[in-house]
């Protein structure tokens, strides 16, 4: 491993890759415990329309898939309050419109869809360093906004009721978790593929909360189980000559499938602390 690092692209990779899966796995927890799992999935659609945007106007596709794909995220919270609809139905209407944006685009502009399947399937070891100073950036700043407002957070996601009692403005705090959301999705584009991105933030989550029994260590083997498998599934992408982004989901799944197994403290329920 030490002398596979030595190479520049192998040192971005993992840099970007282990910042990207530090972020997704703190964010799962949060989402997994609301019952808010699949925006991950349907930020990810529109993802793609952004992507395609930007490769049409030739422009950074990171740059304008996390200016479109906030801006969905702010229409969202805006939408279900507005219009009195479940979270769930506005992420399906506008995951389904971005997907249809993005195959428009790309059938108007053709000479782009083979970069376009790079951040489809996802495609770590091309990183470039602008993407990686963009990735330092951005998932510092992810990771410093739940750091400064996670004992809000955490009041919220357990007792949404009694925060909004005790004067939390749980409104922004929704707003904030789903944008700091979307720009963990953008990020992750290129560790995992717009198809797969989605997968980092809930399978590793899902495997800490099988055998934790407070929330911080649930972050903390969430967090252990995306480093880890980014980092193997880095290995295995050079050695056995496989996607990146395939092998880092097939690991966190069998973390999460391993945990399943060997769960502790059945019936126990996760404590907040």
């Amino acid at each position: 491993m030490h002398a596979l690092l030595a190479y520049g692209f192998l040192q971005r990779a993992f840099l970007a890759g282990v910042l990207i899966a530090v972020a997704c796995a703190v964010l799962g927890i949060f989402l997994i415990l609301r019952k808010d799992a699949m925006i991950g999935h349907g930020l990810s659609h529109i993802a793609f329309a952004g992507v395609a945007l930007g490769l049409f106007l030739n422009v950074l596709p990171l740059a304008a898939a996390l200016a479109v794909v906030i801006a969905a995220a702010i229409t969202v919270m805006k939408l279900k309050d507005r219009a009195g609809l479940h979270g769930d139905t506005a992420i399906g209407i506008f995951s389904s419109l971005g997907m249809a944006v993005g195959i428009l685009l790309a059938s108007l502009a053709k000479g782009f869809n083979v970069e376009l399947m790079s951040y489809l399937f996802g495609d770590i070891l091309a990183i470039e360093p602008l993407e990686v100073g963009l990735t330092v950036a951005l998932a510092a700043a992810v990771l410093l906004t739940v750091r400064l407002n996670y004992a809000k957070l955490l009041f919220m996601t357990f007792d949404r009721e009694s925060a909004r009692a005790a004067g939390i403005r749980v409104g922004r705090l929704d707003m904030l978790l789903m944008v700091l959301t979307a720009v963990t999705i953008v990020l992750g584009m290129k560790v995992a593929g717009i198809l797969l991105v989605a997968a980092l933030i809930v399978i590793p989550a899902a495997a800490g909360l099988q055998i934790a029994r407070s929330f911080r260590a649930a972050v903390r083997a969430s967090t252990a189980v995306a480093v880890v498998s980014v980092a193997a599934g880095l290995g295995l992408s050079l050695a056995l000559n496989v996607p990146a982004s395939a092998a880092i989901v097939v690991l966190c799944f069998l973390a999460f499938a391993v945990f399943s197994l060997r769960k502790k403290g059945r019936g126990v329920p996760l404590r907040s602390k």
